[in-house]
C-alpha cells in the first residue's frame, strides 16, 4: 500500500496547488483520488482486523486552503450493521511530506488511530 500513500500525497499535493479558477478539474480529480486512497486503506486496514463493511466508505472533505489543515470524514456499515466512522486530518499539505492522522471507530470504539492507511503502513504507527 506504499503507493496508496504516494497516491495520497500526491492528491493532497495537487489538491493544494489547484487553486486558480483553471484548475478546478484537477482540484476535483485530486479530491476524488483523496477520498479513494482514504476508503482503500480503511478497507485494507479493517480487512486486516477482521472487519467486513457492507460497501464502501462515504468520505466528505471541507474545502482546503493553501497551507493549512484539510480534513476528512468518512461513514460506513460493517456487515452487521454496526456503523463506522474515520476521521483524517492532513496538516503542512502544501509540503512534500504532509503530516496525517486517521482514526476509524467501530460502533463508538476506537478502532485503530494511525497515521497513514493501508497494508504498507503497519510500520509507521502504532495502533491504539
Amino acid at each position: 500500500m506504499r503507493r496508496g500513500r504516494a497516491a495520497a500525497a500526491l492528491a493532497l499535493a495537487l489538491l493544494v496547488g489547484a487553486s486558480s479558477s483553471g484548475c478546478r478539474v484537477m482540484q476535483r480529480i485530486s479530491e476524488g483520488a483523496y477520498r479513494n486512497a482514504v476508503t482503500d486503506g480503511t478497507i485494507a486496514e479493517l480487512s486486516a482486523r477482521g472487519v467486513r463493511l457492507a460497501g464502501r466508505p462515504a468520505c466528505a472533505m471541507p474545502a482546503a486552503r493553501p497551507g493549512d489543515r484539510m480534513t476528512i470524514s468518512c461513514t460506513a456499515s460493517t456487515a452487521t450493521g454496526e456503523p463506522v466512522r474515520v476521521s483524517g486530518t492532513a496538516a503542512e499539505v502544501g509540503t512534500r511530506h504532509p503530516r496525517e492522522l486517521y482514526v476509524i471507530t467501530v460502533a463508538g470504539r476506537e478502532l485503530l488511530r494511525k497515521d497513514c492507511l493501508g497494508l504498507g503502513c503497519a510500520h509507521r504507527s502504532a495502533d491504539s
